[in-house]
């Protein structure tokens, strides 16, 4: 996954990569390639989901919104739903939380 993601954009600096605690993220060789790159590692701790509470509130939204309510036939079908619930989640669904904005209209106050 990193791979493929440094082969498609520019990792722009300081950025941070969520991940949970699965044993490749642990890994060595891994938090070393994520140093190397200027990555940020954000791994959650053991039985405390605060420590990354944006993103797993992301997920639960994602869950409850997209991959509940359908049954995938293929993982392709999975992933072109899931890249058009994204760009929609970003470009197009407002929050209050977010003056009533999408996350990128919001962001574009303050840019």
């Amino acid at each position: 996954m990193l791979k493929k993601a440094q082969n498609k954009v520019d990792i722009p600096q300081e950025l941070v990569l969520h991940s949970d605690q699965g044993w490749h993220y642990q890994h060595k060789q891994y938090q070393m390639r994520l140093k190397r790159n200027g990555i940020i590692q954000s791994m959650s701790r053991k039985g405390n989901c605060l420590d990354n509470a944006v993103m797993e509130n992301f997920f639960g939204i994602m869950k409850s919104e997209l991959l509940y309510l359908q049954n995938f036939k293929s993982m392709f079908e999975f992933k072109s739903a899931l890249k058009d619930y994204i760009e929609y989640y970003n470009n197009d669904r407002i929050k209050l939380k977010l003056k009533g904005k999408s996350p990128v209209q919001y962001r574009t106050l303050y840019t």
